[in-house]
This record gives C-alpha cells, sequence and structure tokens, in this order.
C-alpha cells in the first residue's frame, strides 16, 4: 500500500482541511467570525469596545473558529452532534456528503440530493460515527461501492450542550476549558461573581438620595424588556426563549446568561453571545442614539439640587443592601443567586472589608470577567451561531437594547416636564443597567455641550436602579413563564 500524501497533508493541516470540507454557509460563517474576533481585539485595545471583556472574547472567537478539527470516533460520540457529521470519500477528497434523518422536517427535501445520505435513526447515525467508515452504493446498476470516512469536526475546547453525565466527565479530560465551562459558567457561579463585583463597585448612596427619582428612570429603561417579550413571541419564539432575549433589553450580561439558562437552555450559547456583542457595541452607538433624541439646548440643562443635602451612611447603606436583598429574595426566590450576590457586594464595600474588598474586586470581577469573554469567545463557532433562529436573536437583541434606550430618554422628558424643566433628559440613558459605563456615557454627552454641568450622580443613582429593576425583572420572567407554559400547555390539550 502506497503512501496517500493527501491524506497526510489533512491530517496535518486539519483546521484547514475542515473549512475546506465545510458547506458554503459554514465557511463563510466561520471567514466572517474570525474577522469578527479580529475586530473586537482592535476595537478592546482602542477603548472603544470594553477591552476586560472584548480582547479575550475575540481571541476565543479567532480560536474557535481557527481551531477545528475532525474528532476521534471516541470524542466523536461524546460530543452528542451526530447531526454535524459527514461523510468524505477516501478515494476523492472532494466528494463530501452529509446526513439526514429519516422523519426530520427536512427529509423529503434532502433525500433527492446527492450531497446527502439518508440514514434511519440518530442512533444509527451515532453508530456510524462510533465506527469511523462508513460503505455505500451509489445509483447505477454496476457501480462500485464507495468508501469513507464518517467524521464529525469539533475542536477541544468546550462542548457546551453535553447532557449524558458520563460523556461531561469524560470530555472534561479532553477539552481545556470545559471544567471551567461546567464548574463555572454554566451554573451562573461567573455570573455570580461579577455581581458582587458589580455590588463592591456601587456606592447605593447616589441611589438613596432620589430613590424615587432613579427608580422611575430605571423602570422607564426596562421598556425593550417589556416590549420585546410579546414581539418575540409574534416572531415564532417560544415562551422561554422570548423572555430570554427579551432580557437583552436590561443591558445587564450576567442577568441574560442567568435568565436564559434558567428559560432556554438550548438557546442560551446564541442568546448570550449575541446579547455580549450588542452590549458592546451598543454602548458605541448610544452616544448618536442621545444626539438624535435630545437637542443640545436640553442636553445644556442642569439638574436641580436636593432639596436637602444628604448624607448617607455606611450604617445606613448596609441597613439598606439587608433590607432590600432580604425583600427581592422573598419576591423572587428565584433570583435569590444574583440577588445574594449583589447584595453581599455592597454589603463588603460599605463594611469596609479590605481583603474582601481586594479579593472580590480583584480576583472575583476581574477573573470572573476574563473567563466569561474568553469561553464567550470559544463557544462562537459558525456552527452553533448558524442556528436558524440566530438571525431573528440578532434583531430581536438590537430591538430590545434600542427601546430601552430610548425608554429611558422618554422618561428623561417626563421628569424634565414634571421638574419645571429642571431636570436633564440625557441622564434617562443611565437607566440601562451596566455600571458605569452608561452613567458615564451620560456625563459625556452632556460635557460635550456643557463642560460645566455635572450629571454623573444623578446618573449613577439612576445607573445603579437599573440593575435591580432588571434583576426584578429577570426574577419575574423566571416565575412566571413556566406557569404561562403550563397554562398553554392544558389549554391546548382542552381545546
Amino acid at each position: 500500500m502506497g503512501i496517500d500524501i493527501v491524506d497526510i497533508v489533512r491530517q496535518l493541516f486539519q483546521g484547514i482541511t475542515t473549512l475546506v470540507d465545510s458547506d458554503s454557509t459554514i465557511f463563510w460563517g466561520r471567514i466572517v467570525l474570525i474577522v469578527l474576533g479580529a475586530a473586537l481585539v482592535f476595537l478592546g485595545k482602542k477603548g472603544i469596545l470594553e477591552p476586560l471583556l472584548m480582547i479575550p472574547m475575540g481571541i476565543g472567537m479567532i480560536a474557535a473558529n481557527t481551531g477545528v478539527l475532525y474528532l476521534d470516533p471516541g470524542n466523536a460520540v461524546r460530543a452528542e452532534r451526530p447531526y454535524d457529521a459527514r461523510w468524505i470519500n477516501t478515494e476523492d477528497y472532494s466528494d463530501v456528503r452529509y446526513f439526514t434523518i429519516k422523519g426530520d422536517a427536512d427529509f423529503s427535501e434532502l433525500t433527492s440530493d446527492p450531497k446527502y445520505i439518508s440514514v434511519d435513526s440518530a442512533e444509527s447515525l451515532k453508530n456510524y460515527v462510533a465506527a469511523g467508515s462508513l460503505e455505500i452504493l451509489p445509483a447505477g446498476k454496476d457501480a462500485a461501492p464507495l468508501h469513507g470516512k464518517v467524521v464529525v469536526p469539533g475542536s477541544l475546547n468546550v462542548e457546551p450542550l453535553i447532557q449524558e453525565p458520563n460523556n461531561v466527565v469524560d470530555l472534561m479530560q479532553v477539552d481545556w476549558i470545559q471544567p471551567i465551562y461546567n464548574y463555572a459558567f454554566s451554573n451562573n457561579l461567573i455570573a455570580c461573581f461579577i455581581f458582587m463585583g458589580i455590588g463592591v463597585l456601587l456606592d447605593v448612596g447616589f441611589l438613596m438620595v432620589r430613590p424615587f427619582q432613579s427608580l422611575f428612570m430605571a423602570f422607564c429603561a426596562e421598556l425593550g424588556t417589556m416590549v420585546t417579550f410579546p414581539v418575540a413571541i409574534l416572531c415564532g419564539l417560544g415562551l422561554g426563549e422570548a423572555a430570554s432575549v427579551a432580557l437583552i433589553g436590561g443591558a445587564d450580561g450576567p442577568m441574560v446568561l442567568f435568565g436564559s439558562l434558567q428559560l432556554a437552555k438550548h438557546l442560551f450559547v446564541p442568546i448570550t453571545v449575541v446579547a455580549y456583542l450588542y452590549l458592546g457595541i451598543t454602548y458605541g452607538a448610544y452616544p448618536f442614539l442621545i444626539r438624535f433624541l435630545v437637542p443640545e439646548t436640553l442636553r445644556k440643562v442642569r439638574n436641580a439640587p436636593p432639596k436637602k443635602l444628604l448624607k448617607v451612611t455606611a450604617t445606613e447603606k448596609i441597613a439598606f443592601a439587608v433590607v432590600v436583598c432580604g425583600t427581592l429574595c422573598i419576591l423572587f426566590p428565584v433570583g435569590t443567586p444574583l440577588f445574594c450576590s449583589l447584595f453581599v457586594g455592597i454589603a463588603v464595600r460599605e463594611a469596609g472589608i479590605q481583603s474582601f474588598i481586594r479579593l472580590i474586586d480583584q480576583v472575583f470581577l476581574y477573573g470572573g470577567t476574563f473567563f466569561l469573554g474568553l469561553i464567550l469567545g470559544l463557544l462562537c463557532s459558525a456552527s452553533t451561531l448558524l442556528d436558524e433562529k440566530v438571525l431573528i436573536l440578532l434583531v430581536l437583541g438590537v430591538f430590545a437594547l434600542t427601546v430601552s434606550a430610548v425608554g429611558g430618554i422618554l422618561g428623561g422628558y417626563v421628569l424634565y416636564l414634571f421638574s419645571g424643566r429642571r431636570f436633564n433628559p440625557v441622564c434617562g440613558i443611565a437607566g440601562i443597567s451596566c455600571v458605569p459605563t452608561c452613567a458615564k456615557i451620560a456625563q459625556k454627552e452632556v460635557a460635550r455641550v456643557a463642560p460645566d454641568v455635572i450629571v454623573l450622580p444623578d446618573s449613577l443613582g439612576i445607573n445603579i436602579s437599573g440593575v435591580i429593576t432588571t434583576a426584578i425583572f429577570t426574577g419575574v420572567y423566571i416565575a412566571l413563564v413556566p406557569q404561562l407554559e403550563k397554562l398553554l400547555a392544558a389549554a391546548t390539550v382542552v381545546g
């Protein structure tokens, strides 16, 4: 038997091999995501996007779409992705075919396509993957059988949707980021670490000085979270899927991660990736939205000072954390992990426990943000994101964030009128809960036209309220959506 030079080259450069063997959709999907990853790194370096998140996310995205190889049969079975399998003719490597399974919606359409091989069931396909080879008989009376490999493209990074416990354990010994994904990402531990870090950064005194103003503005900035839910249902998403994508309107990444894991686990990867991509990109667009919706004369308005100057003590802030944490947890128990994380960070800050503050701020927050960005990037493979629902998610994500920003600014106009024209409508953008980015955006846009006008304290109070209102909406959706699904199921049975 001679040496197969072509096969040696294909095995040596599997990243290129899997790219060339892919159909056009996956091929261009991988190319676009590689370029997008490079763009995120560059924009993070320039400070246009959040570097702490976008640089590791961009590198992870590049690695996820370049480091694709054909898994060995054992790991291919453990990856639980038989639908991604392909057949490659070992005599003519340009002959690549895909599988279609009887009973699938597109089965009858694809069986007539010579690029597809029909199989009886997913179990049969799994057996072919385990064997690693398959002999097929092409059409024609005297046609000779064709010999080929059955392979599954994948990576040595992470498999996010494994269900079988034994496969999870096995893959944690193969995929390098799988242990962190299973023990810190899919159970929301990273999200909770980040919320602890946010709590350590928050000075709730800004909220406590003007609580009603801050909470009103924050609820106005949840308009996208409310409106996107019915719109997503009209677009064909299920209740859990619609609620998960609606949470993007709150612009709080950990909340989106937490909510989608609870409500739409099968789509949490693309929903979370879409959320974080748009959170980074949209913040660059919000200044232009402010300039479009708020004329320059109104951007120069000075906020009325408090009627009575209040100095909120650390003891009062801790009391606030205790009362609000207990209240939210008893009202929305499903959101307890995030509520507890946020308010323990606030309590540690106000208690002045420096060793804990350094631990939470420098290790939990920065470490959590780094691994969050890296894991999200590694999850951005073309095969994962080219789900038929992802385009809908992309559109709805933009819609949710835009409507929330508009809602916040409209709330700012309401306060402008009710305060006797002594409230700057730009502060409404701070109701979007990314702390302190949106508060800084508000101050920056005001300072562009009126350098002596300071709106940052009021904006920070609104911004902090946005974190709390987003947590409330997350708890409401997680609690109500399963009940709504039960009612719909019961109504369907009766009907």
